[in-house]
């Protein structure tokens, strides 16, 4: 059965005791007055609903919002678009379209926001894209060349230091599960709380990454951490191309010809700290067309590429000065052995993670924002901040109340503006520049895709040129009514589940197709 996924519960103010949610979280419609075709007493969302699926239009206007239907927020535009066509003869055919003539009046655009949590649908579409990005760097496709699947590649997570105990699952070396942290003997912090744990925590348990002792935390360094990650991370890479030119020299292989490229998620663990899983490649260079991917020379391999990012996990530096910590705070990676994970990419390896698994990874991790932890909110502000923050509150909060007093010095600011993310500030999912195609690009293809599908075969490859003007203003944000967003958002959760299904069928034809080729093969 399929339904829709939004919050159809009008948002309620925020109080002292009550988190306010998200902006796009809750109430997707905004609380203006009806448009004029609702009548009065069709205030539930089912008489909402009802009264736009009985007027005479209703077809129009499900075409009409069909590129947003699934859009918790979408962006009203209100505006004219006028279209100049020539032919190779030389004529000119203008046509100005004005939005007050379409349903609604406005057209309807997805708000393009990439966390889940906010809209499900556009981080969908995001995540997909992020998907085929990271896919295309480690086999080829989308413009990149299939050879880059034999270039030296590694799966590597970089992880954080401890800021304090939590509750946390442990596996032994057989994999079986073992008690959070066992103790024969209490063993009491400063605070008094004894930080035992010998339960066995399961997955999704809301307790996983809670400090045994709030008080004993340091919450401070942690969001400086946060802070700092990308910078940590960009001091990393210099380390590593520096580490692999020392050993082209090893090597007598100009170190002009070997470049690193990489392509890294963000993800926020449950103690609320980020860590990064990155996919990092050697490739070669050309002197003569500096964009092409070209395999590194020979001689050098994953190996020497293990040991170029294993030496540059040593990377730390401190802090700038800071009126609570003068000496700064130092801020280097987790642990060799438990925050570092390094791992080969090989394919058709019985012991390698495979190219698929490690794109579905990544891209999941770029729809998700600080959802692990139990933190959902916008940009916090002077008027929102003590809805979030407390000292003496749960992790979480003290963790935003860090951010707020550390923030107040001039030259840590974005401590303040990053609040809502726990003081990280990077984004949630970077590449270099030649690892793979943009983003910019997978989204002007699925426009083109969008405009050609249901066109005529007569009319696609004529030498008529086009040129689209449009002046659009904001003319709101959110579904009318919370009746539109149910229908519009179910419409698109069927066309979805259609292409899921479509999905599923092709697939089962490929994988079929692949193990009826070695029987025949054999016979």
């Amino acid at each position: 059965m399929t339904r829709s996924t939004l919050d159809l519960t009008p948002r309620t103010p925020a109080t002292a005791s009550a988190a306010a949610p998200a902006r796009g979280v809750g109430s997707n419609a905004d609380p203006a007055t009806p448009p004029r075709y609702i009548p009065a007493h069709s205030y539930t969302v089912a008489g909402q609903a009802i009264t736009r699926a009985n007027t005479g239009d209703y077809g129009a206007w499900l075409g009409h919002i069909r590129p947003a239907a699934g859009c918790s927020h979408p962006v009203r535009l209100a505006g004219t678009i006028t279209s100049t066509t020539t032919d190779p003869g030389g004529g000119r055919v203008m046509s100005t379209v004005d939005t007050a003539t379409m349903p609604d009046g406005v057209i309807y655009k997805p708000c393009g926001n990439r966390r889940a949590s906010v809209c499900p649908s556009c981080a969908d579409t995001y995540r997909r894209d992020a998907y085929h990005l990271v896919l295309a760097g480690l086999t080829g496709g989308k413009g990149v060349t299939p050879a880059v699947a034999k270039h030296p590649a590694l799966f590597v997570t970089y992880t954080a230091p401890s800021f304090g105990v939590v509750h946390t699952q442990r596996r032994g070396k057989a994999g079986q599960q073992l008690p959070c942290r066992p103790r024969r003997q209490p063993d009491p912090c400063p605070h008094g709380v004894d930080v035992r744990c010998h339960r066995i925590h399961a997955d999704g348990e809301k307790i996983l990454g809670q400090p045994l002792c709030l008080d004993c935390y340091d919450h401070g360094a942690q969001v400086i951490w946060n802070n700092q990650a990308p910078e940590l991370w960009r001091r990393t890479t210099i380390a590593i191309r520096r580490a692999i030119s020392r050993r082209c020299r090893q090597l007598r292989i100009p170190s002009k010809l070997v470049r690193l490229e990489f392509g890294k998620a963000a993800e926020m663990q449950r103690r609320g700290v980020v860590h990064y899983h990155a996919i990092i490649r050697l490739d070669g260079h050309d002197p003569d067309n500096a964009d092409a991917i070209v395999r590194p020379p020979i001689g050098i391999g994953v190996l020497d590429l293990v040991d170029a990012v294993e030496h540059a996990t040593t990377v730390r530096f401190t802090t700038d000065t800071h009126p609570a910590r003068p000496r700064g705070w130092p801020i280097r990676w987790g642990d060799r052995d438990k925050g570092i994970d390094i791992r080969p990419l090989r394919l058709a390896a019985d012991d390698a993670i495979t190219d698929e698994q490690v794109a579905g990874y990544l891209a999941k991790y770029a729809t998700k924002s600080t959802e692990a932890t139990g933190h959902t909110s916008r940009r916090l502000t002077d008027e929102t901040i003590d809805v979030y923050a407390d000292p003496d509150g749960s992790h979480t909060e003290r963790l935003v109340e860090a951010c707020w007093t550390l923030g107040q010095p001039r030259a840590w600011r974005g401590l303040r503006r990053w609040a809502h993310m726990l003081g990280f500030g990077g984004h949630c999912f970077t590449k270099s520049r030649r690892y793979s195609v943009t983003f910019r690009i997978l989204r002007q293809r699925r426009v083109i895709h969008a405009r050609t599908e249901t066109a005529a075969l007569d009319v696609q490859h004529t030498a008529e040129t086009t040129v689209v003007e449009t002046e659009l203003a904001y003319a709101g944000a959110g579904w009318r009514t919370h009746g539109d967003a149910l229908l519009a958002n179910t419409s698109a959760a069927m066309a979805r589940a259609r292409q899921q299904a479509a999905h599923d069928v092709l697939t089962d034809e490929i994988n079929n197709t692949r193990q009826a080729i070695p029987s025949a093969v054999a016979a």
